[in-house]
């Protein structure tokens, strides 16, 4: 079932990079930024991670929290988030099945070819847990968490 704006988001559990389970309905009365990326400490996934950072302040003042997901362990996930001082929560999807659920996961185009793997993308979910906005196709990482922001400021 694809993700649809006005519908209920897919409920998830995953773990964090401290190995502790977090839930969606952990966050229920917040809008709530998931946002999927490939993999942790590649050029892209740095770029709109650091973005998120950056605007960590204003999207909480919005109060949204942000939540990334790759299909990453929670090692990669710790050394990330260390690395780049990231505020938020990443999350662990190994199997994909969040992603997949979230339409993150599939067939897509890279460098001109069809290849199947993680789709960046993000879902703003309100909170009543209905999808908000869906961002189906990230095409530019670092210009992503703004257009994000300017969402939530407008709510959209």
């Amino acid at each position: 079932m694809p993700i649809e704006e006005g519908k209920a988001a897919p409920a998830f559990t995953l773990k964090n990079a401290k190995g502790d389970k977090v839930a969606l309905k952990d966050f229920r009365g917040k809008n709530v930024i998931v946002y999927f990326y490939p993999k942790d400490d590649t050029p892209g996934c740095t770029k709109q991670a650091c973005g998120f950072r950056d605007l960590h302040t204003a999207i909480k003042k919005r109060g949204a929290v942000v939540l990334g997901v790759s299909p990453d362990d929670e090692a990669s996930h710790k050394k990330f988030a260390s690395k780049y001082k990231l505020p938020f929560t990443l999350l662990c999807d190994p199997d994909k099945k969040v992603m997949s659920k979230y339409g993150a996961f599939g067939e897509k185009m890279m460098y001109g070819k069809k290849t199947t793997g993680v789709i960046r993308s993000t879902v703003w979910i309100g909170p009543d847990g209905k999808v908000k906005k869906h961002w189906r196709k990230v095409p530019k990482a670092a210009d992503h968490p703004e257009k994000v922001l300017e969402a939530l400021e407008a709510g959209e």
